[in-house]
């Protein structure tokens, strides 16, 4: 459905077809074409209600936003066949001048005629101070810009913080990527010097609103003292000394048969502490060890670093080499050597259509053997005789019992002398009665 005519347009329109009819009727031209860009230069021509004579001329002015093109007519004639000639278009639209390049940014315009937008925008470290897009519009019987073209300013701070006991570099301003750097005052003849805790220099830049902020906050001077780590049964082994200032760090190691928890490496801080804590060396022993399906040979609940111990399998386990006892040795910080589990066979292999005939048990150990045979019907594909060797493993691998094609051949070929002798019977009597 097409857009609604209301008003003097609906008005003009239903003149205009009267117009035709009766215009037409008579050799008559209708009214002159409404064109966007161009109004009747005389509008009473439109009073009239009996058409135009062949001939009659009608001038046009371009509209507000639109310039006369040159050389072409701005008149139009009513033609011998009834329309107004010549049709081709005599103004275009006006265009405003372009903006201009904008200092430290960038002016985005794809189009300069009358209606069209100019866009604006700044390079990092400015804002845009003003509009951020105009558009071509008419003024003063032309086109112009609808306002004042923007501009770019750098981002500024405010001047940086000072801090007691301090200062900083100055400088004339504090525009966008100006930096301070910052240093402690000396300290009075016999006191404790000034340690600049934080960042030493802080750069100006700008938030999501393109307003100017420091970096970050300002350092501090104070005096910072950490007190002499001492790690009982170890020792320092860099950073010497009695007094500990700011960053200062100090290393440590255990002394033999003790190990560390902790860092090795401690640093003074600027609350005054170590950071992280001072580690600790611990005695360098073995809890009792633990073994799955084994014992422990005179058990003790702490061994000392290099105690030996010796482990013993339950009954029908082993270790994975088939042994039944081994000696571990407490290396420090409850760790042992060669630590292994005791491992045991849970069940027989299960064999289809076969059975264990010798040596079955609830459990096997390393080295025990068992005999398998087939049941009628069925051949072994593998070795009958097997050997347990560990973790649930036999070997040779368990055989298979497949179904045997020369135990059912006899029977096959019964069945089929059967079946021709009866056969045989049938057409013999059968047929011949038939």
């Amino acid at each position: 459905m097409g857009p609604s005519v209301r008003g003097p347009g609906l008005l003009l329109a239903t003149m205009a077809l009267s117009w035709l009819g009766a215009a037409r009727a008579q050799g008559m031209c209708p009214p002159p074409d409404r064109l966007q860009y161009a109004e009747l230069e005389k509008t009473e021509v439109l009073e009239t209600t009996q058409g135009f004579p062949i001939g009659t001329t009608v001038s046009y002015v371009c509209r507000p936003g639109y310039m006369k093109i040159l050389g072409k007519s701005s008149s139009r004639t009513c033609s011998e066949d009834l329309q107004w000639l010549p049709r081709e278009q005599f103004c275009k639209e006006r265009k405003c001048n372009h903006p201009g390049e904008l200092m430290h940014g960038s002016v985005h315009v794809t189009n300069l005629a009358f209606g069209s937008e100019a866009t604006f925008s700044c390079v990092e470290g400015f804002r845009l101070v003003g509009p951020d897009r105009v558009s071509c519009v008419i003024k003063d019987n032309g086109v112009d810009w609808s306002r004042d073209l923007p501009v770019c300013e750098a981002i500024a701070c405010k001047p940086p913080l000072s801090i007691p006991n301090g200062s900083y570099t100055e400088a004339k301003s504090y525009v966008y990527q100006t930096a301070v750097t910052y240093s402690c005052n000396q300290a009075p003849a016999g006191d404790d010097p000034f340690s600049l805790i934080g960042p030493a220099t802080i750069f100006c830049t700008f938030d999501e609103h393109s307003n100017g902020v420091w970096s970050e906050a300002p350092p501090q001077c104070k005096v910072v003292k950490c007190d002499n780590p001492i790690v009982e049964n170890g020792k320092k082994t860099s950073g010497f000394g009695l007094h500990y200032r700011y960053r200062d760090s100090v290393m440590f190691e255990c002394n033999p048969g003790y190990f560390m928890t902790g860092s090795d490496v401690i640093t003074c801080g600027g609350d005054n502490t170590w950071s992280p804590s001072k580690p600790v060396c611990e005695k360098s022993v073995c809890g009792a060890p633990k073994i799955k399906n084994g014992v422990v040979v005179g058990k003790k609940s702490v061994y000392e670093e290099g105690e030996s111990v010796q482990i013993q399998c339950n009954a029908y386990c082993a270790f994975p080499d088939g042994a039944q006892d081994m000696t571990v040795t407490c290396q420090g910080h409850n760790t042992w050597s060669s630590l292994q589990n005791c491992t045991s066979s849970d069940s027989t292999p299960s064999i289809n259509h076969g059975r264990v005939i010798d040596g079955q048990k609830p459990s096997y150990s390393v080295g025990d053997f068992i005999t398998i045979e087939c049941y009628t019907g069925y051949t072994l594909h593998g070795e009958a005789r097997l050997q347990y060797v560990g973790e649930n493993r036999w070997n040779p691998g368990v055989p298979t019992c497949q179904l045997s094609f020369f135990f059912f051949l006899p029977k096959v070929i019964v069945a089929i002398v059967v079946l021709l002798a009866a056969f045989w019977i049938y057409k013999k009597f059968f047929s011949q009665n038939g």
